[in-house]
């Protein structure tokens, strides 16, 4: 079996202490033998400031965002944060990125969303040196970055951490395929990922090897229909979101639901060997929505018994100079 992490729910605003709360829940992932742990970035925890505390409480666990997005972070502030956790967890941090959803963007931080895989790519453009090699001078049509005269390395952040990305779309995962070391995915199931991702990713890498972390609903249960009903409503957001919606299509799927892992233990284990022959070279479960604790606590004890563990980190992808060569060139200023 591939690597298995958890995606863990963030606290509740009414509950106990939101830090203690993860670095209690983190310790039951580590203790059930799961190979990494996961926060995604909304409102409330930042993830990556939880995550340099976890990991600072509890060893072996890989450490990773899924995903932080990039629109409300400047590349200089973003790497400073991510080196920062970086050297907090002894080099266990696995960055993964996203341009979010234009709802988000647009309604709730009033800011722009054209041109996501430009906006990626330029901010990788300067975002990648500064985690490298500490500095950066970039000018490009959706942002500036400039540490001239200026060290932004933090001592103790080697090697840099993986860098994923959130990508569905062609565009997009060609980009992550070119510049990054792989993608994590929401909701996309075993045909999407053998007919659509790892295909995709793989021609923008040239055929190097790139990570594809498979994120789904997963539940053990001796009561698949009504986990199912109760997924179906929980997951009821992602129907009409666009970039899902054309995924969980691709899926031949009519629901998010549809897509979740639901069923005993045996079953739970076909689905996962399926994604991995899909091409996943990791999954991330997200019980959130869809377990009740009984079915929590037997979904992660089973996931850390077929889990393998995180082999080494893999070599970071190399930004070369042509590439830096061909963002800068993309990102020549022009008249709006």
């Amino acid at each position: 079996m591939i690597p298995l992490g958890l995606a863990l729910e963030l606290p509740a605003a009414d509950g106990p202490n939101a830090v203690d709360d993860l670095v209690t829940r983190a310790r039951v992932v580590a203790d059930a033998g799961l190979a990494s742990l996961w926060l995604g970035q909304v409102y409330t925890v930042d993830a990556l400031t939880a995550l340099a505390l976890i990991g600072r409480e509890v060893p072996r666990l890989a450490l990773g965002t899924a995903v932080t997005t990039i629109h409300s972070r400047h590349p200089i502030a973003m790497s400073s944060q991510v080196q920062t956790t970086q050297a907090a967890v002894d080099g266990r941090l696995w960055l993964g990125l996203g341009v979010g959803h234009r709802a988000a963007v647009e309604q709730r931080h009033g800011l722009r969303f054209d041109r996501p895989v430009r906006r990626m790519r330029e901010y990788l453009a300067a975002l990648r040196p500064l985690l490298e090699s500490g500095t950066v001078t970039f000018r490009g049509q959706e942002m500036t970055a400039d540490t001239s005269g200026w060290s932004a390395r933090v001592a103790g952040a080697t090697p840099p951490p993986p860098l994923l990305l959130a990508a569905l779309g062609p565009a997009m995962l060609r980009l992550c395929g070119e510049l990054t070391d792989g993608t994590i995915t929401w909701l996309a199931g075993p045909r999407t990922l053998a007919e659509h991702i790892v295909p995709t990713l793989s021609a923008g890498a040239g055929g190097q090897h790139r990570e594809v972390i498979a994120g789904l609903p997963i539940c053990v249960t001796d009561a698949p229909d009504e986990v199912r009903a109760r997924a179906a409503t929980n997951l009821a957001f992602f129907d009409s979101v666009p970039s899902y919606r054309t995924i969980l299509d691709r899926e031949g799927a009519r629901t998010a639901a549809d897509v979740a892992i639901i069923g005993d233990e045996r079953h739970v284990e076909r689905e996962l060997t399926r994604l991995a022959d899909a091409g996943a070279t990791q999954v991330i479960a997200n019980l959130s929505g869809v377990t009740t604790p009984e079915e929590h606590a037997r979904t992660i004890t089973l996931l850390g018994a077929l889990s393998t563990h995180l082999a080494p980190r893999p070599p970071h992808t190399a930004f070369r100079p042509s590439r830096l060569a061909e963002a800068r060139s993309a990102a020549r200023p022009h008249v709006r």
